[in-house]
């Protein structure tokens, strides 16, 4: 009885009374934290998984991003955008603000400055900001998943990341060295934002104007074909506006304020720099005005992805659709970006290399849309429905890894064309042609131009056009005689490289080569190299030069597919020896 009573009294002090609740609630706290962890611990889980795809592909970088990292050198000795020094301005680059960061990072010390635990900066670098990137397109789906299913974010986020990972198409794409990653997180954002706003109402609200503004500009700078995300807020605005028509006016003229106020000072610099108001390389690569039946090369990025998850991601979708509510507004607002970025791959011209390059933004846009869909459909289920759902697709991720298995067995065994064959190649190789040559203050014609730009130390004639302002505008034309006069008889450059294509588009044929006054140094299949034979005044020196090239060529060529180093630095006179 008395001990009864002793309890009751001390159950009843303050002290006591409030450790009761605290002790009830202890077991909520430590689930509470896990909770709050569970989607970045998604992210850094899924970023990983990309980060060891990636790794596969070893120290490869496109010689295109070299074309990039040449104009970040330039532009960071004060030289301004030009692609050696001594050359005339010409955007032969497409890609301002990844050529920004490169120019930032290196006038930090932390790119084209030598090696960091024994790996080149020139890759180091850019793969870094490709998993900065990645990471920050991964948290975007996760921002965007917690408007919609807050408390399975995480699962969206793994989902969409896992999606990612088996497709190599954006694994490689987005850690080759060009700007594909940022071109993706700005998707990503862009999605992100506009989720977020339809979900929790607030699609109207300034701040939501200027965000999505401010990453579709930054989007229209990072690939010319990027501004089609521009039209991404004002669509979802028209779509989802039903009262209120002045505060929406208001929004879509902040949002059209914070995009064409900047875009149009860079366009009208543009011109005034360049004389164009689109890059050089678009008017190299002929892009033409599309028309409707280019959209049917879409077709090609589902077979890629897999029908089976294309598929049951559009079931997914179809079902979050059918239903009222935040996850059918969350999804049409998703689903508009990646309809835009379809769009824009349709009416891009045929890209020669290969896995869909210009895909990235929709492999981003996708995945979320079917990971969030599948997460939606997830909750609305019972226990049998959530089975099926996750072995449909559990099976579909796997057929669409091996379906393109044999795709990415080629790719890695060929990447496409490599910076540092190029810089050995063309840049060391022909450094070497005239030194051997004596020739001094020679011009080099070669169509690939990356590493040869980061090596040379001659003065280049770019024969794909993209630095060269008269042979884009051949290329536009269609006038191919006209090129050729320009590089024959206007330019007569000592040393020239062509192969494959670049002897059959323009007709640099060996015929009109020889008709010109050029000699073979190194035969290589329809081209290979030449010298003007006026510009060598010793005619011995040529057959020693032959003698010296066969062997060494021979062997680097037969290498060309290798992924690893070619030395810490890349600079003229500098970098792996032949």
């Amino acid at each position: 009885m008395n001990a009864t009573l002793l309890a009751l009294l001390d159950s009843r002090r303050p002290d006591r009374a409030r450790s009761v609740p605290a002790a009830r609630a202890s077991p909520a706290g430590p689930a509470s934290r896990l909770r709050r962890w569970a989607d970045p611990a998604a992210v850094l889980a899924a970023t990983a998984l990309i980060a060891v795809r990636a790794a596969g592909l070893g120290r490869w970088i496109v010689d295109d991003a070299a074309v990039t990292f040449a104009y970040a050198r330039s532009i960071d000795e004060g030289l301004g955008p030009v692609q050696l020094p001594g050359a005339s301005p010409v955007e032969g680059y497409s890609n301002p603000a990844w050529l920004a960061l490169m120019a930032v990072g290196r006038r930090l010390g932390l790119f084209d400055h030598g090696a960091f635990l024994g790996v080149s900066d020139l890759v180091l670098y850019p793969k870094a900001l490709a998993l900065l990137c990645t990471a920050g397109t991964l948290a975007c789906v996760a921002w965007a998943a917690r408007a919609v299913v807050p408390g399975r974010a995480w699962a969206v986020t793994l989902l969409a990341g896992a999606a990612l990972a088996t497709n190599l198409s954006y694994v490689a794409w987005s850690f080759s060295g060009l700007e594909n990653p940022l071109y993706g997180l700005t998707a990503a954002g862009t999605g992100a934002v506009l989720v977020r706003a339809v979900a929790r109402g607030g699609l109207t609200a300034p701040r939501t104007a200027v965000t999505a503004g401010a990453i579709a500009l930054l989007a229209a700078l990072a690939r010319p074909d990027g501004a089609v995300l521009m039209a991404a807020y004002p669509l979802v605005l028209a779509l989802s506006v039903r009262r209120d028509l002045a505060r929406s006016v208001r929004a879509l003229a902040l949002h059209a304020g914070v995009v064409a106020v900047p875009y149009g000072a860079f366009l009208l610099w543009r011109h005034a720099v360049f004389g164009l108001w689109v890059p050089n390389t678009a008017v190299a690569k002929a892009q033409q005005t599309p028309e409707l039946a280019q959209l049917a090369k879409t077709g090609a990025l589902l077979t890629y992805a897999g029908w089976a998850f294309a598929l049951i991601g559009a079931l997914c979708a179809g079902a979050v659709l059918a239903r009222p509510g935040t996850a059918r507004r969350a999804l049409v607002a998703l689903l508009v970006p990646l309809l835009l970025s379809l769009l824009a791959y349709g009416v891009l011209g045929r890209d020669w290399m290969a896995l869909y390059r210009f895909a990235t933004p929709v492999w981003v846009l996708a995945a979320a849309v079917a990971a969030l869909s599948a997460v939606v459909l997830w909750e609305a289920e019972g226990v049998r429905g959530r089975a099926v759902l996750v072995m449909a697709l559990s099976g579909a991720l796997v057929l669409a890894h091996t379906g393109q298995a044999a795709r990415e067995a080629s790719f890695k065994a060929h990447p496409t064309l490599s910076m540092c064959f190029v810089a050995e190649r063309y840049g060391q190789v022909f450094n070497t042609y005239a030194e051997r040559l004596g020739l001094r203050h020679a011009t080099v014609a070669l169509p690939d131009l990356g590493g040869t730009l980061l090596t040379t130390r001659l003065r280049v004639l770019d024969l794909a056009g993209l630095t060269d302002r008269r042979i884009a505008d051949a290329y536009a034309s269609g006038d191919m005689r006209a090129l050729r006069d320009h590089v024959l008889r206007a330019e007569r450059p000592e040393l020239l490289h062509v192969h494959g294509a670049w002897v059959n588009k323009p007709g640099l044929t060996v015929a009109r080569l020889a008709d010109a006054g050029y000699v073979p140094l190194y035969r290589q299949q329809n081209g290979g190299d030449f010298v003007r034979a006026d510009a060598v005044h010793d005619p011995a020196r040529i057959a020693a030069v032959r003698a010296w090239a066969a062997p060494r060529l021979d062997h680097l060529i037969a290498d060309q597919d290798h992924t690893g180093s070619c030395g810490a630095t890349l600079t003229p006179g500098q970098g792996a020896a032949l």
